[in-house]
C-alpha cells in the first residue's frame, strides 16, 4: 500500500464515512419512516434483523438490516438465499431488488463498525473457511458497498445453478467475490471510493 493511501486510511477514509453517512442519513429519514411503518403493517414485528458478522482483524459486530425475512427464518434454512426462497417476504422481496434492506446499516457505519466502501461482512461460518483470504480482507473494516456489488450482478443467476444455495455461495459465488475484494485492497483511495459509493448511488435508481 503507498504512503498516500496508507494516509487516506489512517485518517481519510473515516472522515469520508462520517460526512457521508450523516449527510445520507438525513436525506433516507423519511425513507427509514416510511419502510418501518410498512414492514410493520404488512408484516409483523421486528422491523430490523440483527446478525452477527465478522470485522475489522475478525472482530464481532452486530449488522443491521431491515427485516425481510419471515421471522425464526434462520432456524429454516442456510444464511444463503435463492430467488424463490419461500422465506422472503413481500416487504422484502421488493427491498432486496434495490438492496434496500442494507440501509440501517449507516448506523453500523457511524458507531464504527463499518466502512461506506470496504469488503460485504460475512458470517464467522464463511470467514472460517476461507480465513487465509480474509486475515487480508478483513485487515480493513467491512462496508455497505463494494467492487463485488458493482461487478458481480448475476450472484443470483449462478446460486439459482445450484439445488443447495449454500453450496453454490461457498464453491463459486464467494471465492469470485474475494478475488474483486483482493482487488480492492490493492486499489484503496479516496477516488476510488468516490467512484464506488457514486455508481452505487446510480445503481440504485437504474
Amino acid at each position: 500500500m503507498s504512503s498516500k493511501a496508507t494516509l487516506y486510511m489512517c485518517f481519510g477514509k473515516r472522515a469520508l464515512d462520517i460526512c457521508a453517512v450523516l449527510l445520507f442519513i438525513a436525506i433516507s429519514i423519511p425513507f427509514l419512516i416510511i419502510t418501518t411503518g410498512i414492514i410493520l403493517l404488512c408484516d409483523s414485528p421486528p422491523v430490523f434483523f440483527l446478525q452477527e458478522r465478522m470485522g475489522l482483524n475478525f472482530s464481532r459486530f452486530k449488522l443491521y438490516k431491515f427485516r425481510t425475512m419471515v421471522v425464526g427464518a434462520h432456524a429454516m434454512g442456510p444464511s444463503v438465499t435463492k430467488g424463490a426462497d419461500q422465506r422472503i417476504t413481500k416487504t422484502g422481496s421488493f427491498l432486496r431488488k434495490k438492496r434496500l434492506d442494507e440501509a440501517p446499516q449507516l448506523f453500523n457505519v457511524l458507531k464504527g463498525d463499518m466502512s461506506l466502501v470496504g469488503p460485504r461482512p460475512e458470517v464467522e461460518k464463511y470467514v472460517m473457511l476461507f480465513r487465509d483470504d480474509y486475515t487480508a480482507i478483513l485487515s480493513i473494516k467491512p462496508g455497505i458497498t463494494d467492487p463485488a456489488i458493482l461487478e458481480y450482478n448475476n450472484e443470483q443467476e449462478t446460486l439459482n445453478k445450484y439445488e443447495d444455495a449454500e453450496e453454490g455461495y461457498i464453491k463459486e459465488v464467494l471465492p469470485a467475490k474475494i478475488l474483486l475484494y483482493k482487488k480492492y485492497l490493492s486499489e484503496i483511495s479516496l477516488a476510488t471510493d468516490l467512484k464506488i459509493i457514486i455508481k452505487t448511488i446510480k445503481q440504485l435508481f437504474t
